[in-house]
């Protein structure tokens, strides 16, 4: 089932997620579901923040990448198959010197920055099977990874911008939060009213 995504503005986007256990309710299901989402909005990342779900889980599909010639063939087979279900995630480890790419958010349509991030990191995590991993991660995959951790830490990578940046997207921030776009995917707009203990008690 493909559900709405949450747009910028939402209070649910800007919460500390809570882990989950290994009998969180339909778990599976919920997977599946966020999967549909991420596809039918083109994405590469989705976390439950984004589908109104202040929990700590997010999934991952980089192929999108793989068709980049730019690209090393090492790197562009590696991104191809790279696609998890990360849940109770930890970043170990951030190294190496700090990179620019240009960003965007099925949160945040029709906006994109560039936003800087350590280029390798070594993650812990669950799969779906809730199974623990411990892996290490550099490039594209490091940053797709960190841009959807990002949101279960209620971050969002606007919020990374320099204040010149933020003040040049302010009114384009403000019509998305006021459901002012058009987009080719369904979205859920804020409700400033929500009760923001309700939502850390959502899991």
């Amino acid at each position: 089932m493909v559900l709405p995504i949450v747009a910028y503005g939402d209070p649910v986007l800007k919460l500390k997620a809570k882990e989950i256990a290994k009998d969180y309710p339909n778990l599976k299901a919920l997977i599946l579901n966020m999967q549909e989402t991420m596809y039918g909005a083109n994405g590469l990342g989705l976390a439950a923040p984004q589908i109104g779900l202040p929990i700590r889980m997010f999934l991952v599909d980089t192929s999108p990448f793989a068709e980049d010639d730019i690209l090393e063939h090492e790197e562009r087979a590696f991104l191809k198959d790279f696609k998890h279900t990360f849940i109770n995630p930890t970043i170990l480890e951030e190294t190496g010197d700090e990179w620019a790419f240009n960003e965007g958010c099925l949160s945040i349509p029709d906006v994109n920055e560039d936003v800087f991030r350590k280029p390798n990191i070594k993650v812990e995590y669950f799969d779906e099977d809730f199974k623990k991993h411990t892996i290490e991660l550099d490039g594209l995959a490091a940053r797709v990874f960190q841009h959807e951790y990002d949101h279960i830490e209620g971050v969002l990578f606007v919020d990374k911008l320099s204040i010149l940046k933020k003040r040049l997207i302010k009114g384009k921030l403000l019509n998305i939060s006021k459901g002012k776009i058009i987009v080719d995917y369904r979205m859920k707009f804020p409700n400033k009213k929500r009760n923001v203990k309700k939502l850390q008690n959502k899991i």
